[in-house]
């Protein structure tokens, strides 16, 4: 299986680390002329000096309107959309206020909206294009512990699936992908007070998390970058043809159901 990106323009949001700077490694390494996105200019140049030579970088806050619409100017088309931008935030539902919920909603909903009313259209008038989500196994299993997250993640999952019907015909497809827990540089944070008190490796540790809070896991361990990556670069792919609207898991088996 030969992935060909050459010729095509991918622009990753929130790409310049974690799950989003190894989508977007992966379709540099395809051949695709890259376009790094993230609110730090700083973050944005040292993304784009990792990655090399088909990378170039915009940095604006996708969140807002505003950011959106610098993007957009600087960068009018695009033949690759992954909507990689997400934040999260353990609260429990009483704690959580309007404004958690409607920062949640801009940033992991709004922000795909908007890049789909900009992208779309183009890729339709060419017959070809990618648009991808990147939601999470919390789509389908709603995190107790931060419910205002996974509902903007379900929200996610129904979009792209909206959008793949809307754009039937075009030659261009929308999917999701659905991450588990994965071994990013936010984990990593997430875990390192453990890793030092433990004197384990990072590995062992989120593989014990994942154990301990992912129980339903059929791999038993945190997924890498790189695997989830790997998923996202073949639906960007031409290869990828026949799959659109459909919700892709990359969740080491977390999600129990059939379907």
């Amino acid at each position: 299986m030969n992935i060909d990106l050459h010729g095509k323009t991918a622009l990753v949001t929130g790409s310049t680390e974690g799950i989003g700077f190894g989508i977007a490694q992966g379709l540099a390494r395809s051949g695709a002329e890259v376009v790094i996105n993230g609110r730090s200019q700083t973050k944005v140049d040292a993304a784009v000096a990792r990655i090399g030579g088909n990378a170039r970088g915009i940095a604006a806050d996708l969140g807002t309107i505003e950011g959106h619409d610098r993007l957009v100017a600087a960068l009018p088309k695009a033949d690759i959309v992954v909507s990689n931008l997400g934040i999260f935030q353990p609260s429990d539902f009483f704690d959580t206020d309007d404004a958690t919920w409607d920062r949640h909603w801009q940033v992991n909903v709004m922000a795909g909206v908007r890049l789909a009313r900009a992208y779309l259209p183009g890729m339709a008038a060419d017959g070809w294009g990618r648009f991808l989500f990147l939601a999470s196994e919390s789509a389908f299993n709603i995190p107790v512990e931060m419910i205002h997250y996974g509902v903007s993640k379900t929200a996610d999952v129904a979009l792209a699936r909206g959008l793949a019907k809307r754009m039937a015909g075009t030659g261009v497809t929308v999917n999701s992908v659905l991450p588990g827990p994965t071994l990013s540089e936010g984990v990593e944070a997430m875990l390192e007070a453990e890793r030092a008190k433990s004197g384990k490796p990072i590995e062992d540790v989120a593989a014990a998390f994942v154990q301990q809070h992912r129980s339903t896991s059929i791999i038993q361990r945190a997924a890498s970058v790189e695997e989830v990556a790997n998923m996202v670069v073949y639906l960007a792919s031409p290869l990828a043809s026949a799959t659109t609207g459909a919700a892709l898991r990359v969740d080491g088996g977390v999600i129990d159901t059939l379907m």
